[in-house]
C-alpha cells in the first residue's frame, strides 16, 4: 500500500474501536473507486477496520494498490440482492455515490439507490450509516443537484439505522472536479467574464479534512442521528477563490467581471470549453453555486474535535493540491468516476467475432528500441504527452465529443507516467494492462458502436516489436457510416501514431 498523507488513519482518535466481543469492525464502502472513496478506503484499512466494497467491476477494484486487502461484492447500489449480500455482518456503511454526471433523471436514480441501501442496512442491523452530503442554504429553492443530495440524506436519517450526514461544500484537493474548474479557469483566462455568482460566499474544505471527518464519524455514539455542516476555516467569495489560486500558482490576479446573463446552462458550456470538466459534471456544480453556501454552525466540534493543528485554510489546501500535481502524485481524481451512458463491456476475444460485423486497423513494426523503452512510451500515452500523430485531428475529434456532451480529449490522465486498470486517459478508459507488454483502452467518446485501442510490446531479437490495433463494433447503419467517414483519416492517425511511438522509443536510447 502506498504512503498516505494526513490523515493516515493511524491517528489515535481515528483508530477502529473493537466490538464488544473484541473483534474488528467491518465497514462497507459504497463508491470506493470514486474520488473520496478511493482515498477513504486505504485509510480505513490503516485505521484497523476490515473493509468490504461494492463495485460493478471487481477487476477494477483488484487493480488498485489496496484491492487485495478488501472484500469485494460485485453489484450495484440499486440492486437489493447485491446490497443484502454487501451489508451482511457490516457495522458501518459509507455512502459516497451519486449520479449527478448521469444527466437527466439522476435525482430518481439517487433516490431509488438511497432507499435500497437504507432498507438493506436496516435488515442487516447495521450500526451506523455515514453519508457525505452537500452544504446548502435554508429557505431557498435549491438546484436539482443540491435538492437531490438533501433528499438522499433525509432518506437515511428517517431510516432505523443511526445516520451521520456530513454536509460539505466545495472540496479542494488534487484531482477534485471543483479544484480543476478553479485551476483551469484561472490559468487559461487572463480576464474572466463570469456569472454574478462569483460574488457569492462559499465555504471550501480541504479533502484531507473531509477524510478526517469521515473517519471520525465511524466512531459516533449510537444516539447520534443528524446532519452536520463541515467546512474549512474561511468563507471567501468564489471570485476570491480563483484569485487565491492565482497567487498560490504564481500567476497575476485576474480581473473578474460579473455578468448577469450567464445562466447555469450557459456557464456550464463555458466551463466545458475552457476546462477538462465535462458539461455533465460542470452544470450541477455550477447550479449549486447560485446561492451562498456557508456553514450554519460548528456543532460537529461537539462530536469530532478539530484535527491537530486545526482545519486547513483554502490557500493551504491549494498549496497542497498544487504540490501533488507537480509531483505527479495525485491519489484519486474526478476522472476516476464512471461516465454514464458509455459502454462498459470488455473487448470480446477474437473467436467471438465470428458472424459479427467488426472493423479493425492493425499496425506492426520492429524497432531497435528495448522493450522497456518502448513500453515507457506506450504507458505514458495521452494527456500531456499526446497521441504521437496529427494533433489537429485528435483535437478536432475531442472538440466534437465535447460539443455533444462527451468528456472530450482534455480530460487528460491522473499520472503522467503510471497507468492502471480503470484510469481515464483523455476520452479512453484503461480496460486492461499487462505491465511491460499490453495496454488496452476502451472508448468513452460518443460513437455509434463499441471501440477499443490496443497497444502491445513484444521482445524481438535485440529490440522489440510494436503492435497496434484499433477495433470497432458498429451499431446499426450509423456505426457503419461512421467508420467509413473516418476511414480516410486512419492512414494519417494510426500509421503516424505507430511510427512516432517507435521513434520516441528509439530516441530514448540516445
Amino acid at each position: 500500500m502506498t504512503t498516505l498523507s494526513s490523515p493516515t488513519g493511524h491517528e489515535p482518535a481515528l483508530r477502529a474501536p473493537h466490538r464488544e466481543d473484541g473483534t474488528t469492525p467491518l465497514v462497507l464502502v459504497l463508491g470506493a473507486t470514486g474520488y473520496i472513496g478511493g482515498r477513504l478506503t486505504p485509510r480505513l484499512l490503516a485505521a484497523g477496520y476490515r473493509v468490504r466494497v461494492l463495485s460493478r467491476d471487481g477487476e477494477r477494484v483488484r487493480a488498485l494498490s489496496w484491492g487485495s486487502d478488501v472484500e469485494i461484492v460485485e453489484g450495484s447500489v440499486t440492486d437489493p440482492g447485491a446490497m443484502a449480500e454487501a451489508c451482511d455482518g457490516v457495522d458501518v456503511v459509507y455512502y459516497l455515490v451519486h449520479s449527478m454526471g448521469q444527466g437527466k433523471g439522476f435525482e430518481d436514480t439517487d433516490l431509488a439507490a438511497a432507499r435500497t441501501v437504507a432498507d438493506a442496512a436496516a435488515a442487516a442491523s447495521v450500526s451506523r450509516l455515514v453519508y457525505l452530503g452537500a452544504l446548502h442554504p435554508e429557505g431557498v429553492a435549491l438546484s436539482p443537484h443540491l435538492a437531490s443530495r438533501v433528499e438522499v440524506g433525509e432518506v437515511f436519517l428517517d431510516s432505523p439505522v443511526p445516520t451521520a450526514v456530513l454536509q460539505a461544500g466545495i472540496v479542494i484537493g488534487s484531482g477534485s472536479a471543483s479544484f480543476e474548474m478553479i485551476r483551469h479557469l484561472t490559468e487559461v483566462l487572463p480576464y474572466m467574464p463570469a456569472p454574478k455568482w462569483v460574488r457569492n460566499r462559499v465555504q471550501p474544505i480541504a479533502v484531507r479534512d473531509v477524510l478526517y471527518y469521515l473517519l471520525g464519524a465511524a466512531r459516533f455514539a449510537p444516539e447520534v442521528n443528524r446532519a452536520f455542516d463541515i467546512g474549512g476555516p474561511d468563507a471567501p467569495r468564489y471570485g476570491q477563490m480563483m484569485n487565491g489560486y492565482a497567487v498560490e500558482a504564481g500567476l497575476p490576479q485576474r480581473p473578474i467581471a460579473p455578468l448577469p446573463v450567464l445562466t447555469p446552462g450557459l456557464a456550464s458550456h463555458w466551463v466545458n470549453v475552457v476546462t477538462p470538466v465535462p458539461r455533465s459534471i460542470a452544470r450541477p456544480l455550477i447550479a449549486s453555486l447560485q446561492n451562498e453556501c456557508v456553514i450554519k454552525d460548528r456543532s460537529i466540534d461537539e462530536v469530532i474535535p478539530p484535527p491537530e493543528g486545526g482545519l486547513t485554510s483554502y490557500r493551504r489546501a491549494v498549496q497542497l493540491a498544487l504540490g501533488r500535481v507537480d509531483a505527479d502524485d495525485i491519489e484519486t481524481s474526478w476522472q476516476d468516476a464512471e461516465v454514464s451512458g458509455v459502454p462498459s463491456d470488455p473487448l470480446p476475444s477474437d473467436p467471438e467475432w465470428a458472424g459479427r460485423t467488426v472493423y479493425t486497423d492493425a499496425r506492426s513494426a520492429v524497432t531497435t528500441a528495448s522493450p522497456e523503452d518502448l513500453w515507457s512510451v506506450v504507458a505514458g500515452i495521452g494527456g500531456e504527452n499526446g497521441w504521437y500523430s496529427t494533433p489537429i485531428l485528435w483535437a478536432v475529434r475531442g472538440w466534437m465529443d465535447r460539443a455533444v456532451g462527451g468528456v472530450g480529449l482534455r480530460r487528460g490522465r491522473r499520472s503522467r507516467t503510471r497507468v492502471a486498470v480503470g484510469d481515464a486517459i483523455d476520452f479512453w478508459r484503461v480496460e486492461a494492462v499487462e505491465p511491460g507488454r499490453m495496454l488496452r483502452l476502451r472508448a468513452e467518446m460518443k460513437v455509434p458502436g463499441l471501440a477499443w485501442l490496443e497497444l502491445s510490446v513484444t521482445p524481438e531479437g535485440t529490440g522489440s516489436r510494436y503492435d497496434q490495433r484499433a477495433v470497432f463494433f458498429p451499431r446499426g447503419l450509423s456505426g457503419r457510416l461512421y467508420w467509413l467517414a473516418v476511414l480516410p483519416f486512419h492512414g494519417f492517425v494510426f500509421r503516424g501514431m505507430a511510427e512516432h511511438i517507435i521513434a520516441a522509443a528509439e530516441a530514448r536510447e540516445l
